[in-house]
């Protein structure tokens, strides 16, 4: 099952994969959000998913995933290759990992390893997710950082997450001192380029 937002890749995609001898794809989406029904109408082996998808994410499909469809496994396949990403995906329980750019003949590869109960990532996504080690924010700074994204200030995010404006800067300080950054909007910066929003 593919799930790809962009429909010529999501296309060009099928047709590749359908010349495999031993590779047919029962359904294409252009999103997220009927995936874990199309799983359970069609009951793939695997489900191809992009990150970025309309809805709900590729990683928030792959935890439905890994819940409504436990036969399926699941190969995030993506432009975004940040480390971030790729922990995130694998903690979702996807158990693959590509970059678009690679070649056709190495997904076809991938999916019947993944198929067959292997765990295949790109190994240069790898090498960077571990010199880069693990997201060090906890789930309220997330949120904090989140929401800070809209440049609001203190006081509107305090209203917006409902805490007092002194927790908000005393989160967004960790944050920014955690990722070290000079300020906010380098700290969303540099989240956003590991993957970690």
């Amino acid at each position: 099952m593919l799930v790809e937002d962009q429909a010529m890749v999501r296309g060009a995609m099928a047709t590749l994969l359908s010349l495999e001898d031993d590779i047919e794809v029962v359904a294409d989406l252009g999103s997220g959000e009927h995936a874990v029904a199309e799983a359970r109408r069609v009951q793939p082996d695997v489900a191809l998913l992009d990150i970025e998808l309309p809805g709900i994410s590729g990683i928030e499909v792959a935890a439905a995933l890994t819940t409504a469809a436990p036969s399926c496994r699941v190969m995030i396949v993506t432009t975004f290759g940040r480390p971030g990403y790729l922990q995130r995906a694998l903690d979702a329980g996807a158990s693959g990992f590509l970059l678009k750019d690679a070649p056709v003949e190495e997904l076809a590869v991938a999916i019947r390893r993944v198929h067959a109960g292997e765990r295949v990532v790109d190994p240069e996504l790898a090498l960077s997710a571990l010199q880069e080690g693990h997201d060090p924010l906890t789930t309220r700074e997330h949120e904090v950082l989140q929401a800070a994204r809209d440049h609001d200030s203190v006081a509107e995010l305090a209203r917006r997450l409902h805490l007092s404006e002194g927790t908000v800067r005393n989160h967004l300080s960790a944050v920014i001192q955690k990722l070290g950054a000079r300020n906010r909007g380098e700290a969303v910066a540099i989240a956003e380029q590991r993957g970690w929003l």
